[in-house]
């Protein structure tokens, strides 16, 4: 599934046209897509309201009401800003009236309407909204009806997540792909369920979801004849006297997702804590305070370091000697502090939750939620690495400007320990799959998909972090489960 940027539609629109398929064609085609993915939420005895705005988007919703009149739907077609004033939109409009079909700019507002269709405004809103719509938006939502919208709720923008005064859709029906702000927030709680109609336009989006068919596509069968040394060997620095756990929750998820040797750089103590929970791992013994040179152990594929560490000048020591090396980084937790980043020549992963981004970009973390996708994408392609920005809809913005919204997971989630197992899934898969940005993608998929798993046998106020890496193997098998051959 594709997600366009407000410039990318109306780049997609344009080449449309400029390639024989009109915007009066794209109309029909949209309308009609609309009526009949609507069709399963509408009985025919329904009374429906379709409030149209002046431009494309009311345009669409034209369209709509004349598939609704022609099946015999109670459909009231509705203009509460004024006719159409586009032109394929006032096109589509006199083939409606010369069909001698209903219409007015009012609409009984002490009446009962049992589905309420928002098709006012479009990708191109602009905040603030004017007081008139604002108040027909104010009606709608004190409605007790079915509400759905037309490509995006009616008081959000595409790209941002900002929004005041908005239509609160049961669900959105969005046309070509998703927008942005579908994924940021506050503007995100106002889709509602969201439905992705394709229109026939070919698509050519940099970002996009990451979902099932990905994982499936990309997570790599394990060969009969592979061994330990086939699936790459992982250091995770983590844990300390303090926060032993952080250690065994992202030492269990990297041993569960399938590396093949991990090693634990901690603390003797909580190597003593740690061992006995995870004996499948070697130790390298730490002490953060010595101030000692570090050397990294040999035979290294791929190393994640932070969780459950404080100590800023051990980090800031240890960083010092792995960045020149040429594999993989995560960084999570006591790692993400603001710094002088470098670009390195092998892949840098860092996994921040908005207040961490807020830390590392001086950016308030309001405003983070608000552009989570720009924030993510700008630092990633600034300081050429991979952002894992966490939290609903987890966005992952790749150095290329490019990336992916994750959209598995629940509340479970927040909680204690739930990024910890995050960064030993990415580990895990980091070293024992081929293509890194695959691998970050899918550990992301496959940590929320854990907690979607649990959610069917526990309320989300009880997952625990711990719980994640034993219901790893229980998802994995569930995505082979209809291969005809291999296992994950």
């Amino acid at each position: 599934m594709h997600i366009y940027r407000e410039e990318e539609i109306h780049a997609a629109d344009a080449n449309a046209a400029k390639n024989g398929l009109s915007v009066n064609a794209l109309m029909e085609t949209a309308g009609r897509s609309l009526f009949y993915a609507m069709r399963q939420y509408v009985r025919q005895t329904d009374r429906i309201l379709v409030l149209c705005g002046r431009g494309n988007n009311g345009g669409d919703g034209i369209v709509l009401a004349r598939y609704f009149r022609q099946f015999g739907y109670d459909a009231e077609l509705v203009f509460p800003f004024g006719l159409p004033k586009a032109e394929a939109a006032a096109e589509h409009f006199r083939y409606y009236r010369n069909l001698h079909f209903p219409y007015g700019t009012t609409w009984e507002k002490d009446g009962r309407y049992d589905v309420i269709v928002d098709a006012m405004l479009g990708v191109g809103t602009k905040l603030p909204l004017k007081k008139d719509v604002a108040e027909v938006l104010s009606w709608c939502n004190a409605q007790n009806a079915l509400r759905l919208a037309v490509d995006l709720p009616t008081g959000v923008t595409a790209d941002s997540g900002e929004a005041e005064e908005a239509f609160r859709a049961d669900i959105t029906f969005t046309l070509h792909g998703y927008k942005p702000s579908a994924f940021l927030y506050p503007s995100g709680k106002y889709y509602g369920k969201i439905s992705v109609l394709d229109i026939g336009l070919p698509h050519s989006s940099k970002w996009r979801v990451w979902g099932r068919e990905d994982v499936r596509r990309t997570l790599k069968r394990r060969d009969p004849f592979s061994h330990k040394g086939s699936f790459g060997t992982g250091l995770l620095v983590a844990g300390s006297d303090e926060m032993p756990g952080c250690a065994i929750l992202a030492g269990s998820a990297a041993m569960r997702v399938g590396i093949g040797k991990l090693m634990i750089g901690t603390t003797k103590y909580a190597a003593s804590i740690v061992s006995p929970r995870l004996p499948e791992a070697t130790y390298w013994q730490i002490n953060h305070q010595s101030g000692e040179a570090l050397r990294l152990p040999e035979g290294v594929d791929a190393v994640a370091v932070g969780p459950g560490i404080a100590d800023a000048d051990f980090i800031e020591r240890f960083l010092t000697e792995i960045w020149p090396k040429e594999i993989p980084l995560v960084l999570d937790a006591g790692a993400l502090q603001p710094r002088n980043w470098t670009k390195r020549k092998a892949p840098t992963v860092i996994t921040p939750h908005p207040g961490e981004m807020a830390r590392l970009t001086g950016l308030k973390v309001e405003e983070i939620q608000r552009n989570r996708i720009k924030v993510a994408s700008d630092f990633a392609v600034r300081n050429g690495m991979i952002v894992v920005l966490k939290g609903k809809d987890t966005v992952i913005a790749l150095p290329d400007g490019t990336g992916f919204v994750n959209l598995t997971g629940n509340p479970g989630l927040a909680k204690g320990g739930s990024g910890d197992a995050l960064t030993g899934m990415i580990l895990g898969l980091v070293a024992s799959e081929p293509d890194p940005v695959a691998a970050v993608a899918n550990a992301v998929y496959l940590h929320g998909l854990c907690a979607d798993e649990l959610l069917k046998e526990e309320s989300e106020r009880a997952i625990m972090a711990g719980e994640i890496s034993a219901t790893i193997g229980r998802v994995l098998r569930s995505l082979a489960e209809t291969e005809e051959n291999g296992s994950y």
